[in-house]
């Protein structure tokens, strides 16, 4: 039985279809609910399941607007009868600063934010119930709740929708890469939590630091060693310790098993047939884009006018930690390949005499992306913290995975270059947290930010691939 056909006798009937989008739209505005519920996630899966069966997507849409029309005037009664309770109901009760977040923000657009709200993921479940709490008048909330969700419903279903039309042809793939496909993607969301786990507990708040603080205490020669190893507030940088560790055993492991192979591993043909049979509008030509922004040229692009802004503001401590990051994966690219010697599976002209392992765009991606979030991160408060961390590597996987499409590179040298970047990271933390640092804020990310991505549209638009 192919992979479509199981889906497809799993999903739900059309009626239960429509009652599920009702409820996840429904309980995604519904406050308190929506603030610890995926709704984005589960409202695109469902959608795509209805697509599939060509089930009506004006019904669909309804479904969506009403669910979300009710889950946000039931947070609105909720805020305009209960007013000082809820501030005692949980999760509200242990992270107050939800509903302060919320309220600045309606404070700064008044009736509009009942509108604004419904599209900006961290107020989007708060504005109803503090709109309720502050007694805005009814009937302008519901002008404000319909016109939102009549706008809400089409941007949140039609892209699972769409998905659904056209998956039979994603997901008709040759025999027994299945299989594969199943395994890679149940390990992928293994790897994402217990990356989430991992990191949250080897923090100052997480019970594993906490536990190996209690040890360390009892015993003179572990205590010497954590004292040793203690940064600023008396805090051990464990997190990058153990990417550190884990990081260089895993790519010594996978160098040494390449350098026996001397060839593909069977997961390597495997995984390129797949991208061979592969067929998505536009992929290719999206990859060859992403070749571009992720060479030499596109990554100091991105990353010139960040460095100069460090030097203008003489932050000439964090100019050279990520110098270093960057020069230094550059340089183990270069070695790692010439040292290695392993042939590409397929190599265009503008990659003539160049090797396959390690990947130096999953690496150098790695380093940039993870170095940015780390620096990023430091200036958040530790509950916001994994964000940034979520937009590298939701920047990092595309970088890599277009090797893959392009045919360039084989599935193993992904996996040596992104650990070959995890180790370069960790190192560049580790020599940074040594000493207390100063801030980096306040910054002008958003100038920055568009200074890099018009240097980047030059590159692509002037420059060759290298």
């Amino acid at each position: 039985m192919s992979l479509t056909e199981t889906l497809l006798q799993l999903a739900p009937p059309p009626e239960m279809l429509l009652l599920i989008v009702g409820a996840i739209a429904l309980l995604e505005s519904l406050a308190l609910v929506g603030l610890l519920l995926p709704g984005v996630v589960l409202i695109t899966a469902v959608a795509s399941l209805a697509g599939h069966q060509d089930m009506a997507v004006t019904s669909l849409l309804m479904a969506a607007f009403i669910g979300a029309v009710l889950g946000d005037g039931i947070s609105f009664a909720l805020g305009y009868t209960q007013r000082e309770r809820v501030t005692r109901l949980w999760p509200l009760s242990r992270h107050p600063e939800w509903l302060a977040r919320g309220a600045r923000f309606f404070q700064r657009y008044g009736s509009l934010s009942v509108f604004f709200g419904r599209f900006v993921g961290p107020v989007r479940p708060v504005i109803p119930l503090i709109a309720g709490m502050l007694h805005m008048s009814p009937r302008a909330f519901l002008w404000a709740n319909l016109a939102s969700a009549a706008l809400w419903a089409p941007a949140y279903v039609l892209p699972g929708y769409l998905l659904g039309q056209t998956w039979q042809q994603l997901l008709t793939f040759p025999a027994g890469l299945e299989q594969l496909l199943i395994a890679v993607s149940i390990a992928l969301v293994v790897l994402v939590v217990a990356f989430s786990w991992l990191r949250y507990q080897v923090s100052r708040s997480g019970r594993v630091y906490r536990l190996l603080a209690q040890t360390a205490r009892r015993y003179p020669l572990m205590r010497r060693a954590w004292l040793k190893r203690s940064w600023r507030r008396g805090e051990v940088p464990l997190a990058s310790w153990l990417l550190l560790i884990f990081s260089l055993g895993g790519l010594s492991g996978l160098t040494i098993a390449i350098i026996r192979q001397r060839g593909p591993f069977p997961i390597d043909l495997q995984i390129q047939a797949l991208f061979d049979n592969l067929v998505v509008p536009a992929l290719p030509e999206a990859s060859l884009l992403l070749a571009r922004i992720g060479d030499m040229y596109g990554i100091l692009a991105l990353v010139i006018p960040w460095g100069l802004w460090l030097l203008a503001r003489r932050h000439m401590s964090a100019f050279a930690h990520i110098a270093a990051g960057l020069g230094g994966i550059a340089l183990l690219n270069t070695l790692g390949k010439a040292l290695i010697g392993r042939p590409r599976p397929d190599t265009p002209d503008y990659l003539t005499g160049s090797l396959a392992y390690p990947s130096a765009h999953a690496s150098s991606a790695v380093v940039l992306y993870g170095l940015a979030a780390a620096f990023v991160a430091q200036e958040l408060p530790h509950q916001r913290r994994f964000w940034a961390y979520w937009l590298a590597i939701a920047l990092t996987l595309p970088m890599a995975l277009s090797r893959l499409v392009i045919g360039v590179h084989w599935f193993t040298d992904l996996l040596g270059g992104g650990l070959l970047g995890l180790v370069v990271c960790a190192l560049v933390r580790l020599a940074w947290q040594r000493k207390p640092r100063a801030s980096l804020a306040p910054c002008p990310w958003l100038a920055l930010t568009v200074a890099s991505l018009i240097l980047l549209a030059t590159r692509v638009t002037l420059l060759p691939p290298v």
